[in-house]
């Protein structure tokens, strides 16, 4: 006599209130785990209503549609945004050169002043040359001088 039996429901009803359960928790837990394995376990319970075929089975196919929804869930994620990444923040930006000792100096981007870097191939420039932000090194901005 199994567990199934033992609480009189269908094995479908069984998946059904598992499923709901871990959908209520998904609204006390912080994440965002539970509501994959709890809609898993719903299309368990609905698969196991209209197709009769054992607990074993039942199980196979909730960790099939546990794995999917995960990957799913996964790959719907958005990355988090980062402030002031060459991706998100001061690369291909326009900057004016202040002064350049070597290939170190200061630029202008916005209304900020930057430490800067020109890379080895490009000439130095003067002061008040426009410039453009190509990448970015700790705090250290990377620049070329601006095709206009």
């Amino acid at each position: 006599m199994g567990i199934i039996d033992t609480i009189s429901m269908s094995p479908w009803l069984v998946w059904v209130v598992a499923g709901l359960v871990m959908l209520g928790l998904e609204t006390i837990v912080p994440g965002a785990f539970l509501m994959w394995i709890g809609l898993a376990a719903l299309g368990t319970g609905l698969i196991a209503l209209t197709i009769d075929f054992g607990f074993a089975w039942e199980v196979v196919t909730f960790a099939v549609l546990a794995a999917l929804s995960v990957y799913v869930g996964l790959h719907l994620r958005r990355p988090p945004r980062r402030l002031n990444t060459q991706s998100a923040g001061l690369a291909g930006r326009q900057a004016t050169s202040i002064s350049f000792t070597g290939r170190t100096g200061r630029v202008r981007v916005g209304d900020s002043d930057w430490s800067a870097r020109v890379p080895a191939d490009v000439a130095i420039p003067e002061p008040g040359e426009r410039l453009r932000v190509e990448g970015v090194d700790g705090t250290v901005l990377i620049v070329r001088p601006d095709k206009v």
